[in-house]
């Protein structure tokens, strides 16, 4: 609440009243808090706004103006009580008569003075404990509350300064707001409450204005693989496989709407209500997903999952214990040798990551190409085209799918042809092309077994809208797929390969599958981490026989059991 005084020129006082209410304007009309008559008093001649650092004035008709301090202006604020605002020939003054920071500082000096307390007990102790987190809590709620208005102030400059950001590197656009940002918070530094660090909340507007706002931090530190951000003050982020919920929150609904558009712009891609979900990828091929209401009922959502700044090699997920050397010897020579690889597994599970490892045993002298929906692949190769898929544009018009570019790609002439994930009838053309001269093709499909990987192609090939008996899809599959990588993510956060298999062909209708190496799960250990051994079953793949044939020199004994 604040209170609104207005005095003749003599100053003595005409009128007083309290605005309870955010906002109350001024003027010659009846509507307004105070009416004020005259010529050269429009009649919603000004707006009163209480702010978080204080009660600003603007000036929001067409005529004389306002005076504030001998100085005609547009906008002013916050007011201090030396202020003297002239609309008119009459004299304004204003006045907070609740001052809420006032109120908070006073209750977190006297918590601090409880929590200095040499001697405490069990449940004092408890009670501090308590009382230090709800601190935490507010203080992260003061820089939200005072980032949304440094924010706006910033936003409300660059349309006075009528500046385009577009014309400028994001080098000197950073420079040139870092400076807009530090102009407002000196000239409200006398409202901030003491424990709000300047350049904390510098660092918080900077980052919603022309970064990736609150999630910046997130996507920097190396232990985090996925940030999700179910709600502007809601984000969960997984380390190490677990999931945990992150103290760091956006300030509204409209920042986690301007994050999603600088992610999906440069990209050529939209997200509206027309349009409300997309995929789209960050600079460092990062993953993202967004969906935003009608659908998304608590506000935009955001989903990424981060690449690690290091390429992975075999040697790390030996590391992490996601296969043993006996399999990464098997899958070089699958790769090297053209054999068409499909790692099948659930969301999350890594396949991904195996598929940009299997791609760096492809020899340098071949012709890669490579189709994804959103690019995420990392290919070493020198001789590698990237193709991606593009949604409809707003006419509904324009798509070009996955199905579209494999076909394309197979006028490329590509030695080789690695696509990001088979979802649909892109299935069938990518069993084509394996069949037609283009071994050692590499793709990823979501299945849970090598078995369900099968039934899941037969049902993607069917979703290409040809009317194919299963038999002859089964035979497609058949003579198509030789390797069948299953990746898995257990409850502990670990990702394992837990099967690869050999298809030899079909038998009785059914196509046959020859186990090579599996993980037995053993239980758990004391940490309730999965414990287990990657073995041999003893059975050696087909292949093998036609390569110790040509004189290619293989390793029998990583079949033994």
């Amino acid at each position: 609440m604040f209170e609104i005084k207005v005095l003749d020129k003599k100053g003595r006082e005409i009128e007083s009243v309290k605005c309870g209410a955010d906002s109350c304007e001024i003027g010659s009309s009846r509507d307004g808090i105070i009416r004020i008559r005259g010529w050269r008093v429009s009649p919603r001649h000004a707006r009163f706004t209480r702010e978080l650092s204080g009660i600003f004035i603007e000036y929001v008709s067409n005529g004389a103006g306002i005076s504030v301090n001998d100085k005609l202006v547009d906008r002013h604020g916050p007011i201090i009580d030396d202020d003297t605002i002239v609309i008119g020939g009459y004299i304004i003054k204003v006045r907070v008569v609740d001052d809420i920071l006032v109120t908070v500082n006073s209750e977190l000096d006297t918590s601090h003075a409880h929590l200095s307390s040499d001697v405490l007990s069990a449940d004092e102790q408890l009670a501090a404990k308590m009382q230090l987190t709800k601190e935490k809590t507010d203080l992260r709620t003061k820089y939200m509350e005072w980032a949304k208005y440094v924010h706006q102030e910033l936003l409300r400059q660059m349309d006075l300064r009528r500046m385009h950001i577009d014309e400028l590197t994001p080098q000197k656009v950073r420079e040139q707001l870092s400076k807009i940002v530090n102009e407002i918070i000196m000239g409200i530094t006398t409202q901030l409450p003491i424990e709000i660090v300047h350049a904390q909340l510098s660092k918080i507007v900077l980052d919603e204005a022309i970064g990736l706002g609150a999630i910046e931090v997130l996507l920097a530190d190396p232990d985090v693989t996925e940030v999700m951000v179910n709600a502007y003050n809601d984000i969960y982020v997984e380390k190490a496989g677990k999931l945990t919920k992150s103290e760091v929150a956006f300030t509204s609904d409209a920042a986690v709407m301007s994050t999603i558009e600088r992610i999906i712009s440069p990209l050529g891609r939209r997200i509206d209500e027309s349009s409300p979900m997309v995929d789209a990828r960050l600079a460092d091929g990062s993953r993202v997903n967004a969906i935003i209401p009608p659908l998304a009922l608590r506000g935009p959502c955001i989903t990424i999952r981060k690449f690690s700044d290091k390429k992975l090699t075999d040697r790390d997920l030996i590391k992490y214990v996601t296969l043993n050397e006996s399999m990464v010897t098997f899958i070089r020579m699958c790769v090297e040798q053209k054999k068409n690889i499909i790692v099948s597994g659930g969301t999350g599970s890594g396949k991904t990551t195996l598929l940009n490892i299997l791609s760096n045993y492809i020899p340098e002298s071949e012709r890669v190409i490579t189709v994804e929906d959103a690019a995420e692949l990392k290919l070493v190769q020198p001789h590698v085209v990237s193709l991606e898929a593009r949604p409809p544009n707003m006419e509904g018009r324009g798509e070009v799918t996955i199905r579209d570019l494999v076909k394309n790609c197979l006028r490329m002439r590509p030695d080789r042809i690695v696509v990001g994930e088979c979802r649909g009838g892109e299935a069938l053309d990518m069993l084509q092309a394996m069949n037609t001269g283009h071994d050692g093709s590499l793709t990823t499909a979501h299945a849970n077994t090598p078995r369900d990987m099968l039934r899941r192609m037969e049902v993607m090939v069917l979703m290409a809208g040809m009317d194919l008996p299963v038999s002859a899809i089964r035979e497609q599959i058949a003579s198509a797929v030789h390797i069948v990588i299953q990746q898995s993510r257990f409850g502990d956060g670990t990702r394992k390969i837990t099967n690869i298999s050999e298809i030899t062909g079909m038998e009785s209708g059914t196509v046959q599958l020859n186990e090579i190496f599996k993980f037995q799960q053993d239980g758990f250990d004391e940490d309730g981490r999965v414990r287990g051994d990657f073995v041999a079953t003893g059975t050696v793949p087909h292949f093998y026989d036609e390569l110790q044939a040509r004189g290619i020199p293989v390793d029998m004994s990583i079949f033994k059991s």
